[in-house]
């Protein structure tokens, strides 16, 4: 460790997401153990002493703060997490950038389309490393997938089609806000499904299949009401339960994307498909390993899907990890953007998604809620 730069981790927020996160920084070092930089955990940051103490205990920081404005200012950190709500992001972000420090950031961005543009424009002026964690690229088969598309093996892309199906919030007794439940309060996260689940599914199209023009997209608010965790009382629910969108990508593709949290029987259901003028490929997230590949070019009389296990040495990522044929999972995906983002600290380069490919994510989610609620196609201005 004393051979290696440190950065000096400031994690604010200790719920999942800050679980997920550290332990990433912690397997850097036993899986990318050439990196020149390593993270140290410095301190954890929750608004409760109790839960932020107990954090930085079990995951070995060294210290905790209960006010995220004392980790910024502290001379002792030098990267910041942000692993909390949405609704604050953009203050945290931005102190943080002001203060000099890099920044790390959940996803979606933001709450708004203006609150990640002054985003970006803040940390883009500091000059702060940056990136947001849209972790599905890092999944092997995601990343494969890439590099099969960006090889012309699928040649001229067609259609995309992607689908994000959860069933938790199908209870009518539910509430809304809260610690656990604040992506049903629109105040706090900005907007429901589109924000939670389309933006991961928009990221990786655009990721792999470049910019999406124009959206006509339709939300639903399944339950109209809910007791509100803060006051006790029923409160008008403002965020989206489903959302459909249909869209135009750049290339000249169509895009058809879905996602719910009314999906009876469907936790976390992420897919994608592509199809291109040679070849498809198509992904699903309960089966991660995977992916799926069809060439027209094969000899007729075998020609079918194929199913490649993604779990060899010279596969994304795979080098790292164990013996082919053996699985890795979820977790891994964080670990490959610690890891992704520690590496690009050694050169000039960015570690995507910065926040300015954040933004326009958080483009596309805006003109699809603009779509849904004007029922007309909407521009999203994406710069890809």
């Amino acid at each position: 460790m004393s051979e290696k730069k440190q950065i000096r981790i400031g994690l604010i927020g200790t719920g999942l997401m800050g679980r997920i996160h550290t332990n990433g920084y912690k397997r850097l070092g036993d899986f990318f153990p050439e990196y020149a930089y390593r993270p140290v955990l410095q301190v954890a940051c929750s608004r409760r002493e109790e839960k932020s103490k107990a954090f930085a205990e079990q995951w070995g920081y060294a210290s905790y703060e209960t006010d995220w404005k004392k980790v910024i200012a502290r001379d002792d950190v030098d990267a910041v997490d942000i692993c909390t709500p949405n609704d604050t992001h953009a203050e945290i972000a931005i102190a943080a950038a002001k203060a000099g420090k890099m920044i790390l950031c959940e996803k979606p961005l933001a709450r708004t389309l203006e609150e990640a543009e002054e985003m970006v424009k803040v940390i883009e002026g500091a000059g702060v490393r940056n990136t947001v964690w849209y972790n599905y690229r890092r999944v092997p088969a995601v990343t494969l997938a890439k590099q099969l598309v960006d090889s012309g093996k699928l040649g001229k892309i067609f259609h995309y089609r992607a689908n994000f199906l959860q069933d938790w919030t199908i209870s009518p007794d539910l509430p809304q806000g809260g610690d656990a439940l604040w992506r049903l309060d629109a105040d706090a996260a900005g907007s429901g499904v589109t924000g939670d689940l389309l933006a991961h599914c928009i990221d990786t199209a655009m990721w792999l299949n470049g910019g999406i023009k124009d959206v006509s997209a339709m939300t639903e608010t399944f339950i109209k009401e809910r007791v509100h965790q803060s006051s006790g009382e029923k409160k008008k629910v403002g965020i989206d339960d489903a959302c459909t969108f249909h869209c135009h990508f750049d290339n000249g593709s169509l895009g058809l994307f879905e996602a719910t949290r009314y999906a009876r029987g469907h936790k976390a259901l992420y897919t994608f498909e592509i199809n291109g003028e040679h070849a498809s490929i198509r992904w699903d997230l309960h089966d991660l390993n995977r992916l799926e590949y069809f060439d027209h070019r094969d000899e007729s009389i075998v020609r079918g899907w194929r199913s490649i296990h993604v779990t060899d040495g010279d596969q994304p990522y795979m080098d790292r990890w164990w013996i082919p044929g053996t699985s890795i999972g979820y977790e891994h995906s964080f670990i490959h953007q610690v890891a992704d983002f520690f590496k690009s600290l050694e050169g000039d380069g960015p570690c995507a998604p910065t926040f300015k490919d954040a933004y326009e994510t958080q483009k596309v989610c805006q003109a699809v809620l603009d779509s849904a609620a004007s029922r007309s196609w909407k521009d999203t201005g994406v710069d890809w």
